[in-house]
């Protein structure tokens, strides 16, 4: 597993099994599970393995199948990118058929961005579907013919607000911070997605930045 204690509480949006939605969290668990993992109980699963790890307070619990050992990590102007991926069942998002009910399998594709600053709940929002843009960018970048797999997770992680100052309120592809968090999402799931499909050279016209 991984786990990420920062210097001091951070905001977090997450879509995590742990400490989803919106809040101050104190640390990120990043637990790699068995196939076909089947425990009724991931929350306090997630739980117990951060305690035993020494983190203490509020925090975000992820879930893979994929080997953690493999991560891959980028940064872009201060924003960081923490990527785990497996990407052995993947497709697009708009597909037929009515979904599934029940719980999802643990995440497969695992994001946790750092940033600097302080970003507004809304910007939060606006990180997470940037981050979400930038996975797709980089999965098709890799010649995987899909918009990720039915089990991805994200979190942002932003920095506390300094009293009398304001957070920042966009974090859109083109905005400063989120321009960066695309970059640095990008690279890091690039290079976690392209051992599993062979290396396929990024196009720059698109991505805007040279194939590692």
């Amino acid at each position: 597993m991984l786990l990420w204690v920062p210097d001091g509480p951070r905001r977090m949006v997450s879509s995590a099994l742990l400490g989803g939605g919106i809040g101050e969290r104190a640390w990120v668990l990043n637990a790699q599970v068995p196939p076909g993992y089947g425990r009724l109980d991931p929350q306090a699963h997630l739980a117990g393995l951060a305690r035993g790890a020494g983190a203490a307070g509020p925090g975000v619990g992820l879930m893979t199948a994929a080997d953690v050992r493999a991560r891959r990590w980028a940064a872009d102007g201060g924003v960081e990118a923490l990527v785990t991926a497996g990407i052995g069942i993947r497709g697009w998002a708009a597909e037929p058929g009515a979904g599934d009910a029940a719980a999802p399998a643990p995440g497969t594709i695992n994001i946790l961005v750092s940033v600097p600053v302080p970003l507004s709940d809304a910007a939060l929002v606006n990180a997470v579907a940037t981050a979400t843009e930038a996975k797709v960018q980089a999965l098709l970048d890799a010649g995987a013919d899909a918009s990720g797999t039915p089990t991805d997770a994200v979190c942002v992680a932003a920095a506390l607000p300094v009293p009398g100052t304001s957070a920042e309120p966009f974090a859109g592809p083109r905005s400063l911070w989120g321009a960066r968090l695309a970059r640095a999402v990008h690279r890091a799931v690039l290079a976690a997605c392209r051992p599993a499909l062979g290396h396929v050279p990024a196009p720059a016209a698109r991505t805007g930045a040279p194939a590692p």
